[in-house]
């Protein structure tokens, strides 16, 4: 008998990983070995148990999951990662993939899909969910050889949940709506708006999504009426 394909899940909702685990291992030819809640975790899992694949999310607690893909294939280089996340947008799909992910599958698309990214990573291919704009990656690859308008060096220095709130909060969103996506208080929100305004210099949602648009991570018209 073939030995089974073993899989570490990395994400911070129990629910949800169980709910992940329950269809892996509903598949005969794979083997839940460890879950992980933080990316320390995750970390520590992938080299106790060395693992085929790693399904990752980006939105940890302790780390971005783009900081936790360069660490883990630096102790297994040869291990084939799917990131599954709740966000499509096209900036956060090209730097999982320039940072080491085999794979991006969104979570909306995980109950359906999930095994065929699995059997594509594993395979030696890249996949990517069929419902992100295969056109959409490609521009925003050719358009990150432009100079951009803004100062990206600011934006960089954004730590990884403060741009995730970033892009949201330009993109219309309450604080209420963020931190029901994000499963965090309206309060750390509002403390994570007042970090990005002061570390970006602006002053208001309409500066925050000017900003954004230039920079490629919403379109503008969205507040055209």
């Amino acid at each position: 008998m073939d030995r089974k394909h073993r899989i570490l899940i990395i994400d911070d909702h129990p629910l949800f990983r169980e709910g992940i685990k329950t269809i892996i291992q509903s598949d005969g030819r794979y083997e839940v070995v460890d879950e992980a809640g933080t990316a320390a975790q995750g970390l520590k899992s992938a080299g106790k148990f060395n693992p085929d694949l790693a399904i990752v999310d980006i939105s940890l607690p302790d780390a971005s999951g783009f900081d936790l893909i360069p660490d883990i294939r630096k102790y297994s280089p040869d291990i084939r990662i799917l990131v599954l996340s709740m966000h499509s947008r096209s900036d956060y799909i090209v730097k999982a993939f320039q940072v080491g992910t085999n794979g991006f599958l969104t979570k909306e698309s995980a109950g359906e899909m999930l095994i065929r990214g699995i059997e594509h990573v594993l395979k030696g291919d890249y996949f990517i969910d069929p419902s992100v704009s295969y056109q959409v990656v490609k521009k925003l690859a050719e358009l990150s050889d432009k100079k951009p308008v803004t100062n990206v060096k600011n934006y960089d220095s954004l730590t990884y949940r403060e741009q995730e709130i970033m892009v949201l909060a330009a993109d219309g969103q309450s604080s209420r709506q963020i931190a029901d996506k994000l499963y965090i208080s309206p309060k750390t929100v509002d403390n994570h708006r007042s970090s990005i305004m002061r570390k970006l210099g602006l002053n208001n949602v309409i500066d925050l999504a000017r900003y954004a648009a230039r920079i490629g991570l919403i379109d503008l018209n969205h507040w055209k009426n």
